[in-house]
């Protein structure tokens, strides 16, 4: 792995929730990092490839990033105030997902599943305001 992609990665590892390419940069950049803004996106959309962090794309369609907690499979609850992003294990997804696959001659399948609510802690707050 190349040393900037290392740097892109523990910045994320040390970082909670999900973050833009930009917030990434700029956190870098603020720590005196010598890197650009293309290095950055590149350095993540490796990252996803490899497997080792979460892209997910929010209901503006912008893509975030966070270090995976998991290196297994896994799908993401999100809440939609907060962020708060828990990874959650999704047998029936999966089954459903290649079952669909076969249904219409398709192989090798693969899926991004993310499901956004209100995690409890901010459903608290809106009922206590």
């Amino acid at each position: 792995m190349s040393v900037r992609r290392d740097a892109v990665h523990d910045t994320l590892r040390q970082s909670e929730g999900f973050r833009s390419a930009q917030d990434v940069y700029a956190e870098m950049r603020q720590h005196g990092a010598k890197i650009g803004l293309t290095t950055v996106y590149r350095a993540l959309q490796a990252l996803a490839d490899g497997g080792q962090v979460d892209v997910l794309r929010t209901d503006e369609g912008e893509s975030v990033y966070r270090a995976c907690a998991s290196g297994d499979h896994h799908h993401h609850l999100v809440c939609r105030r907060c962020g708060r992003t828990v990874e959650v294990a999704g047998p029936a997804v999966e089954r459903w997902a290649d079952l669909v696959g076969s249904e219409h001659g398709f192989t090798d399948i693969t899926h991004t599943v993310e499901v956004f609510g209100t995690c409890a802690g901010c459903a608290l707050t809106e009922t206590v305001a």
